[in-house]
């Protein structure tokens, strides 16, 4: 029943979204949701978890934050631990440059992606807490809408 809904929900919203290119991806983090926005009008809302230390801007691997600013999504992991998986172009040179400073590593592999491989069907409790390394976490339902409505090197803007 619930392939049954979900394919029924990306149908519809692939339906929806047919004749719009989605030019860019928000995250709201305070606000724990992701837009897909094409020509300025928001088409689709998600709730979204986010790293394990939400709050602020990502300085260095491990620190559980998510990054904050303009990224692109470079390319789609069909095969990551996690359902599905846009990879974010972070670090960027003035991350990098931030981290060298400090004298840390920066950090990588930041993406927006469903849940852990198997374990999708927790969704209706994994997605009420922040557990990711700093990445975006979606359901896997919601992963599917964006894998099919968004193309690789669409913008992606984090906001606090």
């Amino acid at each position: 029943m619930r392939l049954f809904l979900a394919t029924l929900l990306l149908c519809i919203s692939s339906f929806a979204m047919a004749d719009q290119t989605i030019d860019l991806v928000r995250v709201y983090k305070s606000e724990h949701k992701l837009q897909l926005i094409a020509s300025g009008k928001v088409l689709n809302e998600f709730p979204i978890a986010l790293g394990s230390n939400p709050k602020g801007h990502k300085k260095q691997e491990g620190d559980g934050k998510t990054p904050e600013g303009i990224y692109t999504l470079d390319y789609k992991k069909s095969d990551s631990a996690f359902y599905k998986a846009f990879h974010i172009s972070y670090p960027n040179a003035d991350d990098i440059a931030s981290a060298k400073s400090l004298g840390v590593s920066p950090g990588g592999a930041v993406m927006i992606h469903g849940q852990k491989n198997g374990l999708g069907w927790l969704s209706f409790i994994s997605q009420r807490f922040d557990w990711t390394n700093g990445c975006v976490a979606l359901r896997d339902a919601d992963i599917d809408i964006l894998w099919a409505s968004v193309k690789e090197g669409t913008k992606v803007e984090i906001k606090p």
